[in-house]
């Protein structure tokens, strides 16, 4: 399987606030002291501090290249723990030099486009873009906000364009690893498709169609043929990596939780998606494991119930065994070139349900 491949070879979170109230379906609140630290608040704060020691003078977040991704994935990570750029602590003032060093001029083209001196290409820009989008509501000031905002359309604008380069009627409604594609996978897909729910919610241009035509192609992408209705024949099932795919741990989580950011929370394909993964899990022997399991934590916490439960108690005993001494994790095997910032940023995202801070992942 080569997704993601190219993503580690060259390669939201709006407004901080949330409710202490747990929506239907979830795990009941813990016990205790809320200000109290547990062992997964404690590791988490370690990966932070792994994090903002790794940033460079010029502002970027980064140890093996990718520099803009790794930055935006960073601060994501930051972002999705309680952290605000506007914060007068050290990771305040972290977050605010990385996303100085993002919006330089330089690293978007005139077309909008994050992918091209980065080298992280569709992939890159997607996450950057996200970023970015779900920055809008943290509290910048009026000249941040607006030049922000300007720089998030640009970027909504080519993902857009991107979309509607002619493809085959299976591959309708996706993205590649260029903006020009003419054919598209789920993996890059999916950040795409976050990106212009983030963008949307933000009150930047984004046509619904847009979502409706890229929730079209993630229903291509479900391995199973559909009935007269329209609904898949095998209730218990995933998503491929490209329509007529066999289903994988990674693509299955990726789709799981980009159909319910998108409302799609009922559809046949995300019930029988969350079942399929609870057959088939994390674990550290798989393909693209950190990236995977940052999906699948966020997305069985959108189903809610024992789903979210289960998932919850999975990844937590996983990335406790896999932590380093720095606070850093590192990924073996398919991701082992990727970088500690790569791993750590997506262990921390996956470890983060349990506060419930990032808007585009609440339900």
């Amino acid at each position: 399987m080569k997704f993601l491949v190219l993503f580690i070879s060259f390669v939201s979170f709006g407004a901080i606030y949330s409710s202490a109230e747990e929506v239907a379906g979830e795990e009941e609140p813990e016990k205790g002291n809320p200000f109290q630290k547990d062992e997964v608040d404690k590791r988490i704060d370690k990966g932070i501090a792994f994090l903002i020691s790794k940033q460079r003078s010029d502002g970027a977040i980064m140890d093996r290249g990718n520099p803009t991704t790794m930055t935006a994935l960073s601060l994501m990570a930051m972002a999705a723990v309680g952290n605000q750029p506007v914060n007068p602590d050290e990771a305040g003032r972290v977050m605010r030099r990385g996303l100085d060093f993002i919006l330089k001029e330089s690293n978007q083209d005139t077309h909008g486009y994050f992918g091209n001196r980065d080298g992280g290409r569709m992939y890159g820009h997607g996450i950057i873009t996200l970023m970015l989008c779900e920055m809008l509501g943290m509290g910048l000031d009026d000249e941040q906000d607006q030049r922000l905002r300007k720089r998030c359309q640009k970027a909504i604008n080519l993902i857009l364009r991107s979309q509607k380069v002619p493809k085959s009627s299976s591959h309708q409604g996706g993205w590649r690893y260029s903006p020009d594609s003419r054919d598209a996978d789920l993996s890059v897909s999916i950040w795409q498709l976050m990106s212009l729910r983030s963008a949307k919610n933000a009150g930047l241009e984004v046509p619904s169609s847009a979502i409706e035509d890229a929730i079209g192609y993630l229903e291509r992408s479900y391995h199973s043929r559909l009935d007269g209705k329209g609904e898949p024949v095998n209730k218990k099932s995933g998503f491929a990596y490209q329509p007529g795919g066999h289903p994988e741990y990674t693509t299955t989580a990726a789709g799981l939780l980009a159909m319910q950011v998108c409302g799609e929370y009922e559809s046949p394909f995300v019930k029988g998606a969350a079942d399929w993964l609870i057959d088939n899990g994390p674990n550290t022997g798989r393909k693209f494991f950190f990236y995977g399991t940052y999906y699948y934590a966020q997305a069985m916490y959108q189903r809610g119930g024992d789903h979210a439960k289960i998932a919850r108690q999975k990844v937590e005993e996983i990335m406790k065994k896999l932590q380093r001494s720095n606070g850093a994790w590192h990924g073996s095997g398919s991701e082992n070139s990727a970088g500690q910032i790569y791993s750590t940023s997506m262990a921390i995202l996956a470890l983060a349900v349990k506060y419930h801070y990032l808007p585009i992942y609440q339900r």
